[in-house]
């Protein structure tokens, strides 16, 4: 009733009253603190193999000494692919000590980037884009499809048998040959729920499907087929004032 009042015309202690609403608490903070666990505690002990150091002081090498902390991603995602695709907490205290980093500063890195997972996940790791030029052409579809095809799981879920972690994610880059899913480090572009389920089906028998458009198209060309550069491309100076050639 007071809304159309002038805020000179209310009572003192109604101009200065401040109307709070609150929503549900979320346990946000999941994302980005540590709470140890059986399978993730300090106590589990890490450290790169023989062929991963001598990629990681390779990596270093890239950095003068005193920059050396640059190498904190780099040497963080070489943690989390020998750690079966997941960054623990002694993963990040392996790196801060390699790098004579405080941890919380690797906490940091880790935290931030969603490329480095924070909970362990299955062996083939089903990332779903779902942003814009993906939904436009059917993302939800194609989400909806690799989450019954995997037993009814939900985005975030592993199947029971741990071969598939589904997640939702945003643009990977590929919008030209939406839409597209990411497993491991490959690419599977120009989807539909058919061919989406032809890729699962191959992943469950051992079997590594080729990447890449599933549509028969090569790299990111005109579904029409050739529309540009169907002539001889011009040569040196042709067309050129005489002056220029």
């Amino acid at each position: 009733m007071f809304s159309k009042l002038p805020r000179s015309a209310l009572p003192r202690t109604v101009a200065r009253s401040r109307f709070i609403s609150s929503t549900p608490s979320r346990n946000s903070d999941a994302l980005f603190v540590h709470r140890d666990t059986p399978y993730n505690n300090p106590k589990i002990a890490f450290e790169f193999d023989a062929e991963n150091m001598k990629r990681a002081q390779d990596i270093i090498s890239h950095y003068p000494p005193q920059y050396k902390k640059a190498a904190v991603i780099p040497l963080l995602d070489l943690g989390q692919r020998q750690n079966k695709g997941w960054t623990s907490i002694s993963v990040m205290n392996y790196v801060a000590n390699l790098l004579g980093m405080p941890p919380m500063r690797v906490y940091e890195v880790a935290t931030f980037y969603t490329m480095f997972n924070r909970e362990p996940i299955g062996e083939h790791f089903v990332q779903v884009c779902t942003t814009t030029p993906c939904q436009l052409r059917g993302s939800t579809e194609i989400l909806n499809t690799v989450c019954e095809h995997l037993g009814g799981i939900k985005p975030g879920q592993t199947t029971k048998d741990g071969k598939f972690t589904v997640v939702e994610v945003e643009c990977q880059g590929a919008c030209s040959n939406a839409p597209m899913i990411v497993v491991g480090d490959d690419f599977y572009e120009d989807l539909t729920p058919k061919s989406t389920k032809t890729i699962l089906d191959a992943f469950k028998k051992g079997m590594k499907p080729k990447p890449g458009p599933q549509s028969g198209r090569q790299t990111s060309e005109n579904s029409a087929g050739l529309t540009t550069l169907t002539k001889k491309p011009y040569g040196p100076g042709e067309f050129c004032q005489p002056e220029f050639q």
